[in-house]
């Protein structure tokens, strides 16, 4: 209908989510599948709980830590990369101007124009060089500006998603007195935490809701099965 009014939607909050992802994807699977590990070595001590609980903390601490570092690194690398291809191609608008409205051209040559069609459009981009830069950037080296908040605001999300993940496995042995009962608890909680997160996650990557959910409870599973097995295998040696 002539009158109606076309309305685009697109996910733009996509580093955020993937900030979340990353921390509470490791915060759900790496305490859970300690806590299980060390629930299967130590569940004939009297202070069983209290060591699973002690170190399910501890590694939430030191996880939370070296993810959120991790995130701020990888952030700063992002833009400092960007900074230093941004100089280069300023010095190189500056210096070899004739390849760089070459390399323009051949941007708008690969789109099928002819050079009669391509002039205005490269004419108008090199008479402003910071317009000229811009347009090298993106689409010459396919470098997208990074917002340089963005390192301190990855290192806190990532940290605060571990600590929100990590604490959800742990729950039960802190409210619960036997490591055992603590476990099976445990288990049924954060594997439906991993599907309901696996879900969401799905949902706003667009990728189908059920599939994105199963994947993350086999994964965040087999992890703990694995650390259980490992853990009670070397306690019996």
């Amino acid at each position: 209908m002539a009158g109606h009014l076309h309305v685009e939607e697109h996910f733009t909050a996509a580093p955020m989510v993937r900030d979340v992802v990353i921390g509470m994807a490791d915060g759900l699977t790496v305490p859970f599948a300690l806590a299980a590990g060390i629930s299967g070595a130590v569940a004939a001590s009297a202070y069983a709980t209290r060591l699973v609980v002690t170190a399910g903390l501890a590694e939430i601490a030191a996880g939370s830590i070296a993810m959120g570092l991790g995130g701020y690194l990888a952030a700063r690398t992002d833009f400092e990369h960007y900074e230093t291809e941004r100089q280069r191609e300023i010095r190189e608008t500056v210096e070899l101007p004739d390849v760089e409205t070459e390399e323009v051209a051949k941007v708008f040559r690969e789109y099928g124009l002819s050079n009669e069609q391509m002039a205005p459009a490269v004419n108008a981009i090199i008479g402003n060089q910071k317009h000229w830069v811009d347009f090298m950037m993106r689409f010459e080296l396919g470098l997208e500006e990074p917002d340089p908040k963005r390192a301190s605001r990855s290192a806190v999300t990532i940290a605060a998603s571990y600590v929100f993940g990590g604490m959800i496995p742990l729950a039960p042995y802190m409210l619960l007195g036997n490591v055992i009962t603590g476990l099976w608890y445990s288990v049924a909680i954060t594997l439906l935490a991993l599907g309901v997160f696996g879900y969401i996650k799905s949902r706003l990557t667009g990728i189908a809701p059920w599939k994105g959910a199963m994947q993350t409870i086999v994964t965040g599973g087999l992890a703990a099965a694995a650390a259980f097995g490992l853990a009670r295998l070397v306690g019996m040696g």
